[in-house]
């Protein structure tokens, strides 16, 4: 009898209970940690469960977004079919409806307005077979100058910083492996402890094994915390930071002579130029005392092997690309580069920052990091695309500049894809009127996010769960994100959907895919012999090797670990310094009696980017349901601002109302905003339009404002 009830009460639990797994890799951040969802189907209702899984890059670690990554994907708001706007509301219409929508009011406004009247805008979270075929799409497709992404408010300094200096931008040149045998470590401007947790055990691992971690950052935050030395700086004075540290290292004699005079370029010109600098001006300047300027550098230059990190702290400024080189500067002139253990990195940001500006988004590239404005890279990639290389349109604009052009009526129509730049963008508000100029807007898109609102039709897309392909992530290794997960309703992938539309605008012969892989191994193709080359990379070897390190030129080839051993890739074959003011040429945004306080801007743990994903997490929001404000009671108590209480921030642009947090770490002259948030919470309406002029990014990172109470609820 009991033999019979097991048996019974096991049958009945099977039909009742079943249980799912996927694989797949988390959307967020450059880590791109590997993991298994577990779909479990009880009675009437699913429950998942989130398990990290073995890889090269996090070894099977996650953190609080990946394990809760799912839950915008299955969130009951996803767009599951294309919607039109009619009379100012959205409704459901069919794919076939949508693609002539697009087709008629595309070739209108092309007809009417021109070429070059329609833009696109890309995204650094897609795969690098979407990035590829966005690009292709544009240039193809579309056959428009105007294509650029969210990535050059991301990357843009350090990917130009890295190319003017070594020839050549992988993020890392060195693999993650190597941080643990490192003796000194220089963290600028960056918080890994937040924005890529699951990278964290490997500078534990160099602290463990007695490396030296300084942290520059104007705030105390827990990667600044893990430090033995912080340099708490004034926003956007990085520049001036470096010069001071390189002077000392030169007084103290600890540069490299022998690596200066065999690989490096204008190494005199930069040692006249620092050495007629005045360090006491440079505290000045910076706020960081002489004596820990003076210990810095004499601990980074003394050691044998080190490393320099920057992230969006150094980068996100008007002076943001010198400041990376004044940074590359110190690793060029103390012969920390190409050696082991010795190198630099930028913490890409976005989960695809780096292939996404490797194979054609950006206004100034093709595939395989090719210049649009080379004519041998415009005949190669025209041969391996089946067009005339005069077809190739050219150099476009950035992806502010983009909105400047709409708002001066240049662009008229725009195909969006995977992002949000009311939110993203400064000068938010500017952003959004522009936007609302528009004879005709296509968003591509999870859910109705802040920008696809104004968008007059909407294309529901797939989730990393269910959208095959590669991403590469912070350290330059080109991973398979495998992805089995149904699609609920109508929703297509983003490469399914440029190729229906490029088919119907009578270009389907040069997007006849039927698969993420198919694409790949097209790109692969186009990168071939150039600076980004995957052409020895393919879906079978990823799957076996867990991921590899580009350039991986042949089959043979087992990627490279460690970038510019022998030389640099700059044609002579050597690294170019460079001369780096202490003052920008483009004047930041200056603090005065009217705006007396710096803003400075990041993220937190529980969210990414505009939020629009994370924001549709249950576990995500509720750790922060809000943005805030990061201020020192003391600044506080001169403004009259309790703790937790209602602030409004106003700048020269703007103004938002945020809850204020004290906070005794923060410098009494900065307070701090998360740009996770949208509407009156927008911290990006708060900052200027001004553009670094080398890599067209913003200064997000420094903006003058004042602040007042709003509500105080503790009176």
């Amino acid at each position: 009898m009991t033999e019979l009830l097991l048996k019974y009460f096991r049958t009945k639990q099977q039909k009742v209970e079943s249980e799912k797994l996927f694989d797949t890799q988390c959307p967020f951040c450059s880590m791109q940690c590997k993991m298994t969802l577990v779909e479990q189907s009880i009675v009437s209702r699913k429950k998942y469960l989130t398990l990290g899984k073995e890889n090269p890059t996090s070894e099977g670690r996650l953190c609080i977004k990946g394990m809760n990554a799912h839950q915008h994907t299955v969130n009951k708001e996803r767009l599951k079919y294309p919607m039109l706007k009619v009379n100012g509301e959205f409704v459901r219409i069919s794919w076939e409806e949508a693609l002539q929508q697009i087709k008629e009011n595309f070739t209108r406004i092309q007809e009417k307005d021109g070429q070059n009247a329609l833009a696109v805008y890309g995204s650094a979270s897609i795969t690098n077979e979407e990035a590829y075929l966005l690009g292709k799409f544009a240039r193809v497709a579309l056959k428009t100058k105007n294509i650029d992404y969210n990535g050059r408010l991301c990357m843009s300094a350090a990917a130009t910083a890295a190319n003017q200096t070594f020839g050549m931008d992988r993020g890392f040149t060195n693999s993650l492996s190597e941080i643990p045998f490192t003796r000194c470590i220089i963290l600028a401007g960056t918080n890994i402890a937040e924005c890529q947790p699951t990278m964290m055990p490997y500078f534990e691992k160099a602290k463990e094994n007695g490396a030296y971690i300084i942290a520059i950052d104007p705030r105390e935050t827990a990667t600044t915390k893990m430090a033995d030395l912080h340099l708490k700086l004034k926003p956007g004075t990085d520049a001036a930071l470096a010069n001071g540290l390189l002077k000392v290292m030169i007084e103290e004699n600890y540069m490299d002579k022998v690596f200066i005079k065999e690989r490096a370029t204008g190494y005199e010109k930069v040692k006249d130029h620092v050495m007629s600098l005045n360090l006491d001006d440079i505290e000045e300047i910076t706020g960081v005392p002489c004596k820990q300027i003076r210990k810095a550098a004499i601990l980074f230059g003394r050691e044998e092997s080190g490393m320099i990190f920057t992230a969006r702290g150094v980068e996100q400024q008007t002076d943001g690309v010198l400041a990376v080189r004044n940074y590359l500067n110190i690793l060029v002139s103390t012969g920390k580069i190409g050696k082991p253990h010795s190198g630099y990195a930028a913490i890409t940001g976005q989960g695809n920052g780096q292939g996404a500006r490797e194979h054609g988004q950006k206004a100034d590239q093709l595939p395989g990091y090719r210049s649009i404005e080379n004519e041998d890279h415009r005949a190669y990639i025209a041969r391996v695309w089946g067009i005339n290389k005069d077809e190739l349109p050219g150099k476009g604009v950035s992806a502010y500049e983009m909105m400047e052009k709409i708002d001066e009526g240049e662009i008229t129509g725009l195909f969006l894809m995977c992002s949000n730049p009311i939110v993203s963008n400064p000068n938010a508000e500017f952003v959004q009127k522009a936007l609302k100029k528009l004879k005709f807007f296509v968003a591509v898109d999870l859910f109705v996010s802040e920008t696809a609102r104004l968008a007059d039709l909407i294309l529901p897309t797939s989730s990393y769960l269910e959208d095959e392909g590669t991403m590469t992530n912070v350290e330059g290794r080109v991973t398979l994100r495998e992805a089995s997960y149904p699609c609920p309703g109508e929703v297509k992938h983003d490469w399914q959907i440029l190729c229906e539309i490029a088919k119907v605008l009578g270009q389907g012969e040069y997007f006849s895919f039927s698969s993420a892989e198919e694409i790949f191994t097209e790109l692969r193709m186009a990168s071939r012999g150039g600076m980004a080359d995957y052409y020895g990379i393919t879906y079978e070897r990823i799957r076996k090797e867990g991921g590899i390190l580009w350039p991986c030129p042949d089959s043979d080839h087992k990627g490279t670990k460690r970038l510019f051993e022998t030389s640099f890739a700059h044609e002579h074959g050597k690294a170019a310094m460079v001369v780096v003011q202490n003052e920008p040429v483009i004047q930041k945004d200056q603090v005065n009696d009217e705006f007396p306080l710096y803003l400075t801007t990041g993220r937190v743990m529980s969210h990414y980017l505009t939020g629009v994903q994370t924001r549709k997490s249950s576990a995500l929001a509720a750790r922060n349901v809000e943005a805030f404000m990061e201020i020192h009671p003391t600044t506080a108590r001169r403004y009259h601002i309790s703790d937790q209480s209602l602030v409004k921030i106003e700048s020269r642009r703007g103004s938002i109302v945020v809850r204020s947090k004290w906070s005794e770490t923060i410098r009494q002259d900065t307070v701090f905003v998360p740009f996770h948030w949208a509407d009156s919470q927008n911290v990006n309406l708060l900052v200027s339009n001004e553009l670094d002029p080398d890599c067209r990014m913003p200064g997000f990172k420094v903006s003058a404002v004042r602040v007042s109470p709003v509500m105080d609820f503790h009176k």
